[in-house]
């Protein structure tokens, strides 16, 4: 790929395998970045191609004008990833990267592409949806919100430079999130739903519904944890998507 694709700018490979027989695509949270799946890229470069996106407006983006809309963003990824499908891929997406993988999806499925499995992490189905506002609180509310979370680095929370210069980044994510769907919409690769069992942002119940959202076959896995659950049961988490990309490699 090329710098003239606008890949360059999307996608992050920490540990580049580009022969390995298999791609898994990570998605970041709200107000996330590619560097939260490095310890994925690590664990998994053996023998999967790791590509975590990069969304505009953090890191080494920030210059660049936030996207506050999950369609928009969809839209431009789905561009992005295309040419990734030369062999089997895996998205796995958490919270908001769980639909915009769902999102991107389903704009590659019309042009004849889709993974060989979507894990929706931490996030309720597309057809749910909870009245939320924090992209409209103030900057001291949306750091409240992010601390409750336990998803930022306490690097950064404690750093007020830095964060006043995320928290337009964080906002917009925010603004995505909140004012997307609800979505009746389905796709036709398999769903794996991950959650934790004390997640206050989605219910068992709630993860559930990504039954209805796909034409394949789906399934759900709970985790003890909260929101991110992601961080204490890595181990587990893991070995689900090994799992999914030993699959994957089978099948393809």
């Amino acid at each position: 790929m090329t710098v003239a694709d606008g890949s360059d700018l999307w996608l992050r490979r920490f540990h580049p395998a580009a022969d390995a027989p298999v791609r898994l695509v990570c998605f970041p949270h709200a107000g996330g970045s590619a560097s939260f799946y490095f310890p994925v890229s690590a664990a998994l470069a053996d023998g999967c191609d790791v590509t975590a996106l990069q969304y505009p407006g953090r890191q080494d983006r920030r210059h660049e004008p936030n996207v506050d809309d999950i369609g928009v963003l969809a839209d431009r990824i789905a561009a992005v990833l295309e040419p990734l499908f030369d062999r089997p891929v895996v998205f796995f997406g958490h919270s908001m990267g769980a639909v915009l993988a769902f999102e991107v999806t389903r704009r590659l499925q019309e042009r004849g592409h889709k993974p060989a499995l979507l894990f929706a992490s931490g996030r309720r189905a597309p057809s749910t949806r909870r009245e939320e506002n924090v992209h409209q609180r103030d900057d001291d509310g949306i750091v409240a919100e992010m601390k409750s979370m336990s998803g930022t680095d306490a690097q950064v929370l404690g750093d007020e430079e830095l964060l006043r210069m995320v928290l337009p980044a964080i906002r917009s994510d925010y603004r995505a999130i909140e004012t997307y769907g609800p979505v009746e919409a389905t796709v036709d690769c398999p769903i794996t739903a991950l959650t934790g069992d004390d997640d206050p942002k989605t219910t068992v119940a709630e993860a559930e519904q990504w039954r209805a959202h796909t034409t394949a076959a789906f399934d759900i896995q709970v985790f003890r944890g909260g929101h991110f659950f992601l961080s204490p049961r890595a181990a587990e988490v893991l070995a689900a998507i090994r799992e999914a990309l030993r699959g994957a490699v089978a099948v393809g």
